[in-house]
């Protein structure tokens, strides 16, 4: 089954260059060899692995497709598995996998299958000179995939789980109160990346010759002594913001009162 992948997502965010602060002259990084205190020309750079301190084993590109492994060009299902069963943490990179024109068949095959069945596939296949092992799932009539990390690289925390505390009956229920009232459906798009957009108005602003002004940030709060008084408290101001607003004088003067929120 012939496929492409394209990038599924990827991080945006505003990037600085860095400058000569007295004439804003980019600066250029170069490489040095210092034992010939020189700078070299990429041509003369190879890889090395340090073996031993200051002790390297060059490894060339023809070495290292000798022993690329057979996922190297083929991508090979292992197993299928519920999705419920992988955990989120195990996920890296999304791509959208779009079959070629001689593997459109076996893909819709595949696609239809994974999504009746309510399973997804595990597969091997190697990209960057690393063999990754994938998740396939169904997604809008197609299929993602997904790169996954090794159990070996998902990090143990010494210490992590569930606090040994003992919560009150009331505790628990004036929390899911709290979850109900914050509760909505999964819209993406209503999530931005406040920072990146101020950082955007900040050089709005600095190009017209503006002034800037500071972004209100929150007041400390003070540490938690009552738990059951904070999430009663919690509760309030969220079924505060969800009430209509009252009509005030102001709003009845034809001016729009803004909420708070």
């Amino acid at each position: 089954m012939p496929v492409r992948l394209f990038s599924g997502a990827r991080s945006s965010s505003i990037s600085f260059h860095m400058l000569h602060r007295d004439d804003l002259q980019r600066i250029k990084q170069q490489l040095y060899c210092p034992a010939e205190n020189r700078v070299v020309e990429r041509s003369e750079i190879v890889k090395g692995y340090e073996y031993r301190k200051d002790e390297y084993v060059v490894v060339e590109p023809e070495e290292i497709k000798k022993i690329e492994p057979k996922t190297a060009k083929t991508m090979e299902i292992l197993e299928f598995v519920k999705s419920s069963d992988v955990d989120p943490v195990f996920f890296e990179s999304s791509y959208y996998m779009v079959p070629e024109e001689a593997g459109r068949r076996p893909y819709a095959l595949l696609t239809t299958a994974l999504e009746k069945s309510e399973y997804v596939a595990i597969a091997k296949l190697t990209m960057h000179n690393r063999e990754y092992t994938v998740f396939l799932r169904p997604h809008e009539g197609g299929l993602m995939l997904h790169t996954m990390y090794y159990a070996e690289e998902v990090r143990k925390v010494e210490g992590f789980g569930a606090p040994d505390v003992e919560l009150k009956d009331a505790e628990v229920k004036v929390a899911h109160q709290l979850i109900e009232a914050l509760a909505a459906g999964w819209d993406p798009d209503k999530y931005h990346d406040t920072f990146q957009e101020n950082l955007k108005k900040l050089i709005e602003t600095k190009l017209e010759g503006g002034t800037i002004a500071e972004v209100e940030k929150p007041k400390k709060l003070a540490p938690v002594v009552d738990l059951m008084a904070a999430l009663k408290q919690s509760l309030a101001d969220m079924e505060g913001k969800k009430k209509p607003a009252a009509t005030t004088g102001v709003a009845a003067s034809g001016k729009k009162s803004r909420a708070r929120g």
